[in-house]
């Protein structure tokens, strides 16, 4: 079996039998790719069923050389699911990344934005812009429902279910999840579909997606990423913002007005609550007030 071979079945397998986005699907073939680079520079051939760990933990030993932790644990991380689908397939009898130990790292929290933040940064919209009232109700539903940016560009207005007060949302692996969404967030996506989207020419294969560019096709990532940047630099803001900052916005301040843990795992649509802890970055203040408004001791002082 060759490399190429083996890469294009195990993104097939990853994208028919585990559900996973093209963007996921991609980097784990670039961290396969890596190690596939790497192996040419090297005289001796090795296929995927006869690379061994010595091999494998070389490469990781030079790659250490020129990445982050993080992206060290990351194509780790990749490599070890490539060798276990060959196991699972019965290439191999073995996976030779099993005794690899990725490097230590913290959970890197990325910024959040305060309300007034956000409002700032929302302010910014030109109004009078054709894409100013698409813009708006991107970033308000970005916020408002915590989606991920591909969650957004992706949503279809078949997915509103407004008398309900629901939107659904397609996530990782394909899972369905309903998010519930406020009657601001529906009102400015009403007016964007009633006073701008109806005049857009809509592309084939596009009619029912909610959020179209200005040749009535699907927003890309990039473009959701830009809007934020240009927006974020004429606030003044001096944080790295990026769709996802409105997404962890959106955990943390429903938890410091009382939300349950729980019912945010659900919104966020994580399928452990671990994962969904990592958003829970409070600060001593908070912290502090909450000890003192809920703990008995601090409500009955000796």
């Amino acid at each position: 079996m060759k490399w190429q071979q083996a890469l294009q079945d195990y993104m097939t397998y990853l994208n028919i039998e585990r559900g996973f986005s093209k963007h996921s699907i991609e980097a784990y073939k670039n961290d396969v790719q890596k190690l596939i680079n790497y192996l040419e520079t090297l005289d001796k051939t090795l296929s995927p069923l006869s690379i061994d760990k010595e091999t494998i933990h070389q490469f990781i030993y030079e790659i250490a050389k020129v990445v982050s932790p993080r992206t060290q644990s990351r194509i780790i991380s990749g490599l070890r699911g490539f060798f276990n689908y060959l196991v699972f397939e019965n290439y191999r009898d073995d996976n030779p990344t099993s005794l690899l130990e990725t490097p230590k790292i913290g959970r890197k929290l990325p910024d959040t934005l305060s309300e007034n933040e956000i409002d700032t940064i929302i302010a910014q919209i030109d109004l009078s812009h054709p894409q100013g009232e698409r813009n708006r109700a991107m970033l308000e539903t970005l916020y408002g429902c915590g989606l991920r940016v591909t969650e957004l560009t992706t949503l279809r207005i078949s997915d509103l279910f407004f008398e309900e007060g629901f939107i659904r949302v397609l996530g990782k692996g394909n899972k369905q999840r309903f998010i519930p969404i406020n009657t601001q967030n529906q009102k400015y996506i009403t007016i964007y579909i009633n006073l701008i989207r109806v005049h857009i020419p809509t592309k084939k294969d596009y009619e029912d997606t909610l959020f179209l560019n200005r040749r009535g096709k699907e927003l890309s990532r990039n473009m959701v990423f830009m809007i934020i940047r240009d927006l974020v630099s004429k606030a003044g803001i001096q944080k790295t913002v990026s769709p996802h900052t409105f997404r962890h916005s959106f955990a943390t301040h429903l938890l410091e007005n009382g939300a349950d843990l729980r019912a945010i795992q659900q919104m966020l649509g994580h399928e452990s609550i671990t994962t969904t802890e990592i958003y829970m970055h409070l600060d001593r203040k908070y912290l502090g007030e909450v000890m003192e408004r809920f703990h008995p001791r601090a409500k009955n002082p000796l």
